[in-house]
């Protein structure tokens, strides 16, 4: 009887864990919230859809494909290659850092604080799927 408590709870933290695991990631800009990206890829800003992050790499705006991120981390506009986020979150434009997505969720741009992200940051896929909306949705982090 107690092994199959035990089970139970094990199975249920596991499926806790798996749920915080894959939920929305929730970008934050001067303190407030500018950006969820669904389970489903789906882009909110300010609770509006404007476009989408696919599981193969594909960002879409407004139904559009504007660019992708390789496997390995290469982001593409129009197929050329435009920078690259790395396994460890750092952004780079051209070869050169630009910023870094941290594993506790803080965006930094030049060194300084940019923004926050929660409920992410410490797999690869999540950093790929932020750098996405800092690259094309984000006016004032990738093109400035």
């Amino acid at each position: 009887m107690a092994h199959t408590r035990l089970a139970l709870l094990c199975f249920l933290a596991v499926g806790l864990l798996a749920t915080h695991v894959n939920g929305e990631i929730v970008i934050r800009k001067s303190g407030s919230t500018w950006v969820r990206i669904d389970d489903d890829g789906t882009i909110r800003i300010k609770g509006s859809s404007v476009g989408r992050y696919e599981s193969n790499g594909t960002i879409r705006k407004r139904g559009s494909s504007v660019g992708s991120i390789d496997s390995d981390g290469t982001i593409r506009r129009s197929g050329s290659s435009i920078g690259k986020i790395q396994s460890d979150g750092t952004v780079r434009k051209r070869g050169s850092s630009i910023g870094r997505i941290e594993s506790g969720g803080t965006i930094r741009k030049r060194g300084s604080s940019w923004g926050s992200a929660s409920n992410c940051c410490g797999s690869f896929g999540s950093k790929k799927a932020i750098a996405a909306v800092l690259v094309f949705f984000a006016d004032d982090y990738f093109d400035r």
